[in-house]
């Protein structure tokens, strides 16, 4: 895979039956639980550790993206100009 779109699809492909029938809460907790396991992981795993927790975290948020209806492609448009905000690169925004 080489970009979100074919991430998305392949997340659809392979779970995306069993994903609805779980149903958002559960996949919106599968995703804080991934995001606290790469949070340990950058804290005291190894590169392999963080490698595996990133793609986890990658496939729950694909996962939630999908059964919302959502685009990966979509959300990032909003950085591409740089900072929503300020609209620089690098961001300039105070603090």
């Amino acid at each position: 895979m080489t970009d979100f779109t074919e991430l998305q699809e392949q997340m659809e492909r392979t779970y995306g039956e069993r994903d609805r029938a779980r149903g958002l809460p559960a996949t919106v907790a599968w995703l804080a639980e991934e995001v606290g396991e790469l949070a340990k992981a950058v804290r005291k795993g190894s590169r392999e550790e963080q490698v595996h927790e990133l793609g986890d975290v990658l496939a729950w948020l694909a996962s939630l993206a999908n059964q919302l209806g959502l685009s990966f492609e979509d959300a990032v448009a909003r950085y591409r100009g740089g900072c929503p905000r300020c609209g620089a690169i690098p961001c300039e925004c105070p603090g």
